[in-house]
């Protein structure tokens, strides 16, 4: 989607790891234009206007401008980026030029309303299982992302992407049958125990007591006492 967004960005005439790291010191950060069948330009680029590119509603689909000093003022998208894996930081990105007469392949995002009747009366579950479908439009026609109702489904159906509403120039790239998402049943685990029989004691018998110890002996009945 078409932003009224410009971003300046200056050109470098070196690079390797020392100039990116003495960019980096000065607050910006390297980055690659090319595309439009022109040069590659390396440039130096503030990581804050990217960053909150990145993160808009369109993001990484965004095309805004960039304003190369001295050099030029085009249509761009940004295509490739890194982070710093520690701080979280953009470290750098690749950013194409964009012909805004011509298609291009973009990846958009697609989200699902509704709560599925395979829930409710059938106490299923929605699993989501495609987040993103391919298209191919024209520039100005990139959606912010697509919307799936998934209220009708029931247990065993799904949405795929060949019923997403498409609008404009654009056109389904990815399988029409690959599954948006679907309401399965919930999975109930059974685990089985082994039978304890306790033993049953005969009506009426008295329980069997075990005497610990040596036993006493009786004396005789004939015995007579000892004199003192």
């Amino acid at each position: 989607m078409r932003k009224d967004i410009t971003v300046a960005a200056e050109p470098r005439a070196t690079r390797g790891k020392n100039e990116a790291r003495r960019s980096r010191v000065r607050g910006v950060i390297p980055a690659v234009l090319y595309g439009a069948f022109k040069d590659a330009v390396p440039v130096t680029i503030s990581p804050k206007d990217l960053g909150r590119i990145l993160h808009s509603n369109t993001g990484h689909n965004t095309i805004f401008n960039l304003d190369v000093a001295g050099t030029e003022n085009t249509p761009v998208m940004i295509v490739d980026w890194q982070y710093d894996p520690v701080k979280d930081n953009l470290l750098h990105a690749d950013l194409k030029r964009i012909d805004l007469t011509k298609r291009i392949r973009v990846g958009v995002p697609v989200v699902t309303e509704g709560e599925a009747k395979g829930i409710k009366l059938q106490g299923g579950l929605l699993e989501i299982i495609t987040r993103e479908v391919e298209i191919e439009c024209l520039p100005d026609d990139i959606p912010e992302h697509f919307v799936v109702d998934v209220t009708e489904l029931m247990i065993g159906q799904s949405k795929r992407a060949g019923e997403i509403p498409l609008v404009g120039t654009s056109k389904l790239i990815s399988a029409p049958d690959a599954v948006i998402a679907h309401v399965v049943a919930l999975r109930v685990e059974v685990v089985a125990t082994p039978d304890v029989v306790e033993p049953v004691a005969a009506a009426g018998a008295e329980p069997e007591v075990i005497k610990k110890g040596k036993k006493e002996e009786e004396p005789a009945a004939d015995a007579k006492p000892k004199k003192k």
